[in-house]
């Protein structure tokens, strides 16, 4: 059983609390926080994990599932930690666009690292639930934002799953998530000027 500290803890979602791993720096630990309402969401994650390791994909923009572990705090999964260059778990899109100076500072290696994560979605048929600010991490060298990551809420809820199956659907649906992504930062940070420029920028890229 793995003992987790309170002090290790990273973040907390709807659902799930992210603590580092106590032995893997390397590690990250989820645990369930609001119950069992949850566990279909998590499931269903899972699964789509599995179908992700049977097709090969690349793990460059999410972090890879490594199954679960006993822990003092309940049953916990095991995923990949997205660290900085210093070894510091990354900070969120939302982070850096709170700030418009700390938008201005990473500019343009924050869009180039968006649009490379976009890229990367589409190519990889990765279909995730609604994109937050909250769940993209920006991995930040010393030559600004190196990649950016969507670390939650990595699955399908279809009934019949043809987006996890047929390319054509795949594509469509994120394509569409993105979009509601970008209509979603226009009104949620309408003060932030170097972001609004950025989107400007992208819609017509």
């Amino acid at each position: 059983m793995l003992n987790i500290d309170e002090a290790g803890l990273i973040g907390k979602g709807a659902h799930r609390a992210c603590y580092k791993h106590p032995e893997n720096k390397s590690l990250c630990v989820k645990i369930m926080i609001n119950g069992s309402h949850c566990s279909v969401e998590i499931k269903r994650e899972k699964k789509y994990y599995q179908h992700l390791e049977r097709r090969g994909v690349s793990w460059e923009m999410i972090p890879r599932y490594y199954g679960d572990v006993e822990t003092n705090l309940g049953k916990g999964s095991l995923f990949d930690l997205v660290t900085d260059k210093d070894g510091v778990a990354s900070k969120s899109l939302e982070y850096y666009l709170s700030s418009n100076s700390e938008t201005e500072k990473y500019r343009d290696s924050l869009f180039k690292s968006l649009s490379l994560l976009k890229e990367y979605l589409l190519k990889n048929r990765i279909i995730t639930m609604d994109i937050k600010p909250y769940n993209i991490l920006c991995q930040k060298t010393e030559s600004g934002i190196s990649r950016s990551f969507i670390v939650d809420n990595i699955y399908s809820s279809e009934f019949i799953p043809v987006s996890t199956y047929i390319s054509y659907f795949a594509r469509g649906k994120m394509l569409r998530k993105w979009q509601r992504l970008e209509e979603s930062l226009i009104n949620i940070y309408k003060e932030n000027k170097t972001l609004q420029q950025m989107l400007k920028i992208s819609k017509t890229g």
